[in-house]
């Protein structure tokens, strides 16, 4: 999607880290943004930086995990800024601990808004992308967690890897509409995800778990080494304007995924004389 001047967009988990990065870039770049958190104070402070820049912003206070409201959400949008050309559904909280220690609140809010909140998002916005019939596209946030299982990280590695897949899918069964897809895979970005917990619904709770001293120490050292969200956001503006499907951000993790590659082919069995390869589609 070359063309974004004028186009509106709409960004969930927008009050804060690679969300607000996302929607200061492609106010930059002259679209109209709406921009969805759970958190209304820190929804408040985003629009009203938003514009302080000039930028033609809406705020929606929304838990990405209700049906209704993302409808409703869709709406508003659409009323006040007219078609929606970029979804970006970058939502999504962390809840660690392995897996013997998870509970089902640990579940049920992980993939609640890691998946759901994707799901609610294309369910929402997506009839009228293609009804629109100006193409656009969609960006879904997954992590490298969604390319690779890290132990202590189970639900959150479900539901990325489900995003993954996703997007996938979705690339294939709306490029007849002109709308391209992109899967954003970062590694540890300096964001407020390690924070999660202040946003838990009181009705899916989990184990308390108490860092230790030094566990804060080694946790905020790698928040620290993080790369920016701006940095994120620069990557997923061109990577829109360029229709490029898969957004990595640290090159460290390239030689990872190699190896997982490889090991995955080298497991197959020996492919039978007269078969063919299956090839991907297009």
């Amino acid at each position: 999607m070359e063309q974004l001047e004028g186009r509106t967009a709409f960004i969930t988990g927008g009050a804060s880290g690679i969300g607000f990065a996302m929607a200061k870039a492609f106010a930059a770049a002259g679209m109209k943004v709406a921009i969805a958190d759970v958190e209304q104070d820190a929804l408040d402070a985003a629009v009203a930086k938003l514009k302080a820049g000039n930028a033609d912003v809406l705020g929606i206070c929304l838990d990405v995990r209700d049906r209704d409201a993302m409808e409703a959400a869709a709406a508003t949008v659409t009323k006040a800024f007219g078609p929606v050309h970029l979804l970006c559904n970058n939502a999504g909280i962390g809840a660690g601990g392995p897996m013997h220690e998870t509970t089902y609140g640990d579940w049920d809010w992980t993939l609640g808004v890691n998946l759901n909140g994707v799901v609610n998002g294309m369910q929402a916005f997506l009839p009228g992308m293609v009804a629109h019939g100006e193409g656009g596209h969609v960006v879904n946030t997954a992590s490298m967690a969604g390319i690779a299982g890290f132990g202590g990280m189970g639900p959150y590695n479900a539901s990325k890897f489900a995003v993954v897949g996703i997007s996938e899918a979705l690339a294939q069964d709306v490029a007849h509409a002109d709308i391209g897809v992109s899967v954003l895979c970062p590694g540890v970005v300096q964001t407020n995800i390690f924070n999660s917990q202040r946003n838990r619904p009181e009705d899916m709770p989990g184990r308390e778990r108490k860092l230790s001293p030094e566990d804060e120490a080694r946790l905020a050292e790698i928040i620290a080494k993080g790369i920016s969200p701006d940095q994120v956001a620069e990557q997923v503006v061109e990577a829109v304007r360029q229709k490029q499907f898969w957004i990595f951000t640290h090159p460290e993790y390239a030689q990872l995924v190699q190896m997982k590659m490889q090991a995955m082919v080298a497991a197959f069995p020996p492919l039978p004389e007269g078969v063919e390869p299956l090839m991907p589609p297009g």
